[in-house]
């Protein structure tokens, strides 16, 4: 990923906060055959330390669900269009326009199995995760057959990436003034993903 100095962010609680804020992620593989495979899947993420895994299901038919080795995870954090007209040195500086954003990159092997009770643990914990996040109260019930007969549509996979990359194109290459005005006209924006983009730039500026 190309990312200037002023971008790069080597803080992984960052990494845990754009998880925590999409955990819809893009699995990129490539075939034997040198043909891109790209999967867009839902994931559980935890982190201990340094160390990061990521759990997920393709369904079964999913070409990439018989890849076992590199991958390329993208992680998708929020992102919005930045007004030149907003900088106060808009006209001494000949700012223009450009978009903010974070994103993760993430490259490591995927270790896939097929392992019911492995994949039963999986579904649970990912009900669990996704039902709680709406408030509902749906469960997988590995003890009923009409549940567990579904896991033989899906093969499970762990990723532990080996090197992670964190881009944060936050204005970080303007001066503190255009920085704080960019910030305040995205929240005032009536928009999840500007707002979202905003508060990633105010906490930059409170650290």
């Amino acid at each position: 990923m190309y990312t200037p100095r002023a971008f790069v962010d080597t803080d992984l609680a960052r990494l845990d906060a754009l998880v925590a804020g999409d955990p819809f992620v893009t699995l990129l593989t490539v075939a034997g055959d040198g043909a891109p495979q790209v999967t867009h899947l839902p994931v559980l993420y935890r982190r201990d330390g340094d160390d990061v895994l990521v759990e997920g299901h393709w369904a079964r038919p999913n070409p990439q669900a018989r890849h076992d080795g590199a991958a390329l995870m993208i992680v998708h954090g929020p992102h919005t269009y930045v007004s030149p007209g907003w900088y106060p040195d808009k006209e001494e500086q000949a700012r223009v326009p450009t978009w903010n954003y974070a994103v993760a990159h993430l490259h490591g092997t995927l270790e896939r199995y097929e392992d019911e009770a492995a994949l039963a643990d999986l579904v649970t914990r990912m009900s669990d995760r996704f039902e709680g996040a709406i408030g509902s109260d749906w469960t997988f019930e590995p003890g009923r057959e009409d549940h567990r007969v579904q896991l033989r549509g899906i093969v499970g996979f762990r990723f532990a990436p080996r090197r992670i990359e964190i881009k944060a194109k936050l204005n970080q290459n303007h001066p503190e003034a255009n920085r704080r005005a960019v910030a305040d006209a995205l929240h005032a924006q009536g928009d999840a993903r500007a707002n979202a983009v905003a508060a990633l730039m105010r906490a930059r500026e409170e650290t």
